[in-house]
């Protein structure tokens, strides 16, 4: 998993929009990129809709607020209809980025082992370096640990 002081590896990306968001074009603010596992499942829902009830704070600080899985542009279109989002979610179909993060890990679940995302934010810089990274992320919480983090940095 990429550590605090490491450069962010590029992107290209689509959004639920299909619209391709680049790193390039984003680099020069403050990035919060959260990966999580699935859309529409509890743990993920509940993360997506506490960043999106933060999102003015986040605007506030000049944070760009990125939600990250390897659902697809019309997956991540449904949730964000269903559940009155107003972050932006790229799609990692590909898990590319999820990969290039160190984030797409072997789990366990009731005694089986798969391959999947392991919830993780990172917080980037506007010079494209790691600022904060969580891992194992519990959402209860989490939002707000990300907001005053932030704040921290910015000072």
């Amino acid at each position: 998993m990429l550590e605090v002081g490491t450069q962010s590896p590029d992107f290209c990306l689509p959004n639920q929009d299909e619209e391709e968001i680049c790193f390039r074009d984003i680099k020069g603010r403050w990035i919060v990129l959260y990966f999580y596992p699935k859309d529409n499942t509890p743990g993920c829902t509940t993360e997506a809709c506490d960043f999106t009830a933060a999102l003015p704070n986040f605007e506030t600080l000049n944070a760009l607020v990125l939600g990250v899985s390897p659902d697809s542009p019309k997956k991540h279109r449904n949730f964000i209809e269903k559940k009155d989002l107003k972050i932006t979610l790229l799609a990692d179909e590909e898990k590319e980025l999820c990969n290039a993060f160190g984030v797409w890990q072997l789990k366990k679940f009731m005694g089986k082992e798969y391959m999947g995302v392991v919830r993780s934010t990172f917080i980037i810089d506007p010079d494209g370096k790691v600022a904060a990274v969580w891992s194992k992320v519990r959402v209860k919480g989490h939002v707000d640990a990300v907001k005053e983090k932030l704040e921290a940095l910015q000072k």
